[in-house]
């Protein structure tokens, strides 16, 4: 199964929502903010959201490709015109790294 996993950053309600009625799986931690505003809330600020802890960590693996990609000078600046030489540059530097 997918699942989008995400940061706080996109932990709104109107995130979740969207994705609820277009069926996507989600992995979002809640901001601490919106967990106390749901405790404060009692019964009726709902429940909180489902989250997998260790379906997150993997999140890390994704991000520390996409920082070693950044360490080439070349797909961080983006020299390249055309999509598909970009393209060609991000497979160079994946398959150096």
């Amino acid at each position: 199964m997918c699942c989008l996993i995400a940061d706080m950053g996109n932990s709104s309600k109107a995130i979740r929502t969207s994705l609820r009625r277009r069926g996507i799986a989600r992995t979002v931690p809640e901001r601490v903010d919106q967990q106390a505003n749901r405790r404060r809330r009692g019964a009726r600020g709902g429940r909180p959201p489902v989250f997998d802890k260790q379906l997150y960590k993997q999140r890390n693996v994704v991000e520390r490709c996409f920082n070693r990609l950044k360490q080439c000078r070349s797909v961080a600046t983006r020299y390249d015109k055309t999509a598909t030489s970009y393209r060609a540059t991000v497979t160079i530097a994946a398959l150096l790294q």
